[in-house]
């Protein structure tokens, strides 16, 4: 080994040097960065997570918000009729129906 690479050795801490402690940076490093288990894949996978439980929030909301809806249609015919009349666009026959778009 060259002279300087000698020198620089000697003057590194004994513990540094220790086959062991060499061994554990080394398996952290391939456990930290290279592993398929490794630390950017499990935050990579953990948002996803996060954001898939979002999305179960928001359905559930939707199911409940349908569910009340759908059980409204059942009882009363009125709102059946206006259901029909402000979501599907249906009028009786005399009748004209007008858009009014918000902005």
């Amino acid at each position: 080994m060259p002279k300087r690479l000698v020198e620089k050795l000697k003057k590194t801490p004994k513990w540094i040097r220790n086959k062991y402690t060499l061994t554990l940076v080394v398996f952290f490093i391939y456990m930290l960065f290279f592993d398929a288990n490794d630390m950017i894949s499990l935050m990579r996978l953990r948002g996803e997570l996060n954001e898939l439980e979002e999305n179960k929030r928001y359905f559930k909301e939707q199911i409940d918000i349908t569910r009340n809806d759908l059980n409204e249609l059942l009882t009363n015919d009125q709102n059946l009729e206006k259901f029909a009349r402000e979501k599907y666009l249906m009028k009786k026959e005399n009748e004209d129906i007008f858009i009014i778009v918000e902005k």
